[in-house]
């Protein structure tokens, strides 16, 4: 992994962004499913990055949808992840028009995912993980771990909890630990 992801994005776009993801989800709480997405202000923003869309309300998750890598476009992807976030999170029902003014929106984009090959070395705060062993996989953004307060340790077990498996299976060798690095706002 690179030192220093510098994927950066200027103000105009973040707002573009975060009203790309508003937009999404509204056209289709009014039943819009083939609302045209606006065009971004930059070519930046047409990259294929992968990205996560976290919807919040009361401070309390409400969805978080990503795709881990790019598949397209940037502007498209969040396009699609703020409507799955919104109504396809297994965790939550589908949300309402009348929760859509509560809902705070934080979008990650992520660089790319590469094989992790010294634990000490993860940052809290800058990267992320997956854990992977056989079927079993898991994702947590950088941001989890600042939020939960974790260590490095404890980060690294409740990566494997989220996918599924005992807290110590990063110290397995048929474990697979990942890492990337998000912008995120």
């Amino acid at each position: 992994m690179p030192d220093n992801f510098s994927f950066a994005l200027s103000s105009e776009e973040k707002e573009y962004l975060k009203n790309l993801v508003r937009l999404s989800i509204l056209s289709r709480l009014k039943g819009d499913t083939d609302a045209a997405i606006p065009e971004p202000p930059t070519r930046h923003l047409s990259e294929e990055f992968g990205a996560f869309v976290t919807l919040t309300m009361h401070g309390e998750l409400r969805g978080c949808i990503g795709n881990v890598q790019g598949s397209g476009p940037l502007y498209r992807t969040i396009w699609k992840m703020a409507r799955a976030a919104a109504f396809e999170d297994p965790r939550f029902p589908a949300l309402i028009l009348s929760e859509f003014e509560e809902i705070e929106i934080e979008i990650s984009i992520l660089s790319p995912i590469t094989v992790c090959t010294d634990v000490e070395k993860i940052e809290i705060g800058r990267h992320g993980l997956i854990m992977q062993r056989g079927m079993q996989s898991g994702l947590l953004l950088p941001q989890v771990a600042v939020d939960w307060k974790w260590d490095r340790k404890q980060f690294l077990a409740q990566t494997c909890r989220k996918a599924g498996m005992e807290p110590a299976a990063w110290q397995d060798p048929a474990t697979n630990i990942l890492w990337f690095e998000a912008e995120v706002f």
